[in-house]
Formats: structure tokens, sequence, C-alpha cells
């Protein structure tokens, strides 16, 4: 696999809770060398983001970050916001207490209120994964997909756990090419990468591209 077929498929990310400015322009200095897919920052930043790109490298955004419990109503302000800002990309997180109480019909309803309000712009749904079972897991792809979202992703980063080759295989075999799967958090080298790729993967989440492929 080519550095150009791995690179085009990540989302270079920053959304550590004492990132600066500063380092998120430089963030978009590295991705525009990367020829990234995307550049993931939190809502804070995403007009400093989308002044560096311009319309170069889209800007990706996280909704309802980390937690996923805000309500659908914040999620939408939150979500039409970034969007005003210069956000063409969305990651919102799902209510997992939500899944937990067996809820999936509320599931569905905030995601597609999102969905709704953000058009055709791609809308990625984290699931977080390690805080499900494999039961919960594969209903979340059939939600996640008739709710309108564009792909279902792993993780957050900020809970128990990141992205692992099960969950990637197991959506991959779950859901049969007809929702795309972004794997995040804990990818941190050019083998992992690969092997979410292989495994079905057609974005990545992580801040290590810059380390792997620049030596930064």
């Amino acid at each position: 696999m080519t550095d150009r077929e791995i690179l085009s498929r990540i989302d270079h990310t920053l959304l550590k809770p004492e990132a600066t400015e500063q380092q998120i322009k430089d963030l978009c200095y590295e991705a525009l060398e990367l020829n990234a897919a995307s550049v993931c920052v939190n809502p804070k930043f995403v007009a400093a983001a989308a002044d560096v790109l311009g319309d170069k490298i889209p800007v990706c955004t996280v909704i309802g970050f980390p937690l996923g419990a805000s309500t659908t109503e914040c999620k939408v302000f939150e979500a039409m916001d970034a969007i005003k800002n210069g956000a063409v990309e969305i990651d919102m997180v799902i209510s997992v207490g939500d899944v937990k109480s067996g809820n999936f019909e509320a599931v569905k309803a905030d995601i597609a209120a999102v969905k709704k309000a953000v058009g055709d712009r791609i809308l990625k749904v984290i699931v977080e994964t390690c805080l499900l079972t494999d039961d919960e897991k594969r209903k979340l792809c059939h939600i996640v997909l008739e709710a309108g979202a564009d792909y279902i992703k792993t993780s957050t980063g900020f809970s128990t756990g990141g992205a692992t080759e099960h969950d990637v295989a197991l959506f991959a075999e779950e859901i049969g090419g007809k929702l795309k799967i972004k794997a995040s958090g804990g990818i941190r080298t050019r083998e992992q990468m690969e092997k979410f790729i292989e495994l079905g993967a057609d974005r990545l989440g992580c801040s290590a591209a810059a380390k792997v492929f620049l030596n930064k």
C-alpha cells in the first residue's frame, strides 16, 4: 500500500483540550503537506482551520463531543454553527446511554436530525465501540444507515479504548459496503493504518500522520 493510498484516507486530527490556535494552524499546514483527506478539529477552531485551508482540504469537526450526552437540539445547533464557520464534514457522537437503555429509536432520531441539518455534507457517527457489546455494534450499523449518515465511526479516542481490528471487521461484515467505516483512536503506526484499511476502513482518524510520514 502506497503512502498516497493511506494519506488519502486520513483525517488529520487534533482534539486535545489544551490545543492552541497556532497548533491548529500547524496541523493544517501539515495536512496540506500530507494531502490528507481532511483536518479534524474542535468546533472552536473550525473558522481558523478553514481560513488556512480554503478549499484545498475539507475541515471536519466533532459534535456532541466527547460524551454524546447533549440534547439533539444542541447537536443540531452545534453542527449548523460549525458549517457556518466552514466545516464540511461532521463527526457526531451518539448517546451511548440510549443504546444501553435499548432506545434505538432515539438514537436514530438523533442522527437523522443532525443529518437533516447538515444536508449533503458528510456525516460520520461515532458510536464509541469500547462501551458496546457486539450485538449493540451490529444493531448500530443498521441504525446509522437507516438514519441517513455516511459513516459509522468507532471511537472518540477519549473513552476507555480506541479502534480495534475486531470492530472494523465486524462493521465491514455487518454492513457490507452500504455504509462507510472510520476507524479512530489509538492509531499510531503505518502498520496499523494499513491493517485497518485492509479490513474495510474508508477513513482513519489519527494525530500521528505527521510523525509517521513527515518525521515530525
